[in-house]
């Protein structure tokens, strides 16, 4: 009653029996526990509306489909879910890249798109329709660089990126950037391709830089292996890299004993003791037989949150006008804290740190912009 995964054509604006709004997400494949985890946090905030009386007198009906974690799908989804299933606005994507596929066909037809955790800056430079709920890059870049010389006290850093992942390529720049600012040193910096299974021979090029610590910023599925394997070879030095490592499946990659000393910014931690964010926890708890919320679980229920504000305070579904609304948004308060936009469409949010101790994820610190 609440979900449609596959709604035929129909109306989502004014004139529909219900609000239609659509999403796109990796809920198979190489990133499925992204978008799996984002989709679940999007599922709990559209059901939690919907129990409260839903907008403008009307349910809320996503209509989602999975993307497969595939270049070009996310294109074709969003086609259909604007042209035929008429939704009222797009939420997606975790990943950056398939955030970029959407965006211009979005920006084009005049539909709001909400990332709920694209951290890329390029995604919400195509247009004014599109905008994002978490942190960016260049914030991310910048403070794993002040992590780095002020909890790790490392001076030499090698940077081991994914040639082929927009998200990769932003940090490691955004990175490598306020850390030569600040003084550092980068001593070895070589690249691999998502997918790939084998990083002994740019581990051993590391290796032999030796660096104090090394910057990995990439997806948790190749992360895990390369900590995995960076053990193997004796490197004991401290690896970090950004949110792309959250997700559980990191720790049955990597291997709880390897991950000792390694560190990952992301945007929310179930130990929080905000009362929003604690009361999220619980309702995820709640709803998924026990399971733990993530940060990409609390940034797709945040990601609604502020689509279904944004829908009261306009009054109506109009393109336009829920568009001029979404940019209004100041100070809204979610599961991952406070949202406010600002003229690039991009939220200005803290970030914490975790690392593994025990065989689980534990929080370090919160740093805030």
């Amino acid at each position: 009653m609440l979900l449609a995964g596959c709604s035929g054509s129909g109306g989502g604006g004014e004139a529909a029996a219900t609000i239609r709004i659509g999403e796109f997400a990796s809920l198979t494949g190489k990133e499925a526990t992204f978008g799996t985890s984002s989709h679940e946090g999007t599922v709990l905030a559209i059901e939690e509306l919907n129990a409260a009386g839903g907008l403008l007198g009307k349910q809320l009906e996503l209509v989602y489909e999975d993307n497969r974690s595939t270049p070009g799908e996310s294109l074709t989804i969003a086609k259909k879910l604007i042209n035929n299933d008429k939704v009222v606005a797009i939420l997606g994507e975790v990943a950056s890249g398939r955030s970029l596929e959407v965006a211009p066909f979005a920006q084009q037809s005049r539909i709001p798109q909400i990332s709920p955790s694209s951290t890329n800056p390029d995604v919400t430079k195509i247009g004014d329709y599109i905008f994002r709920v978490c942190f960016i890059d260049p914030f991310q870049g910048k403070l794993l660089s002040n992590f780095a010389q002020g909890t790790l006290k490392a001076k030499k850093i090698a940077i081991f990126s994914d040639v082929a992942a927009p998200y990769s390529v932003g940090l490691a720049k955004y990175f490598r950037e306020a850390w030569v600012a600040g003084g550092g040193e980068v001593v070895s910096e070589v690249k691999y391709t998502g997918g790939d299974k084998d990083f002994k021979a740019q581990l051993t090029v590391i290796k032999n830089a030796k660096p104090d610590a090394i910057m990995v910023p990439g997806y948790y599925t190749d992360a895990g292996l390369i900590v995995a394997q960076a053990r193997q070879l004796g490197i004991s030095v401290p690896l970090f890299g950004g949110d792309g490592w959250e997700a559980p499946e990191l720790i049955q990659i990597a291997g709880a004993e390897n991950l000792v000393g390694t560190y990952y910014s992301t945007h929310f931690s179930p130990t929080s003791t905000d009362p929003l964010a604690q009361k999220f926890v619980t309702a995820y708890k709640a709803r998924y037989n026990g399971k733990v919320p993530d940060a990409m679980a609390a940034l797709g229920y945040d990601s609604v949150l502020v689509l279904a504000d944004a829908i009261k305070r306009a009054g109506t579904t109009d393109g336009q006008k829920l568009r001029d609304a979404i940019a209004a948004t100041k100070d809204f308060p979610g599961a991952t804290g406070l949202t406010t936009l600002d003229a690039n469409r991009d939220a200005s949010k803290p970030a914490v740190i975790i690392t593994v101790k025990d065989g689980k994820f534990e929080y370090v610190e919160t740093i805030t912009p």
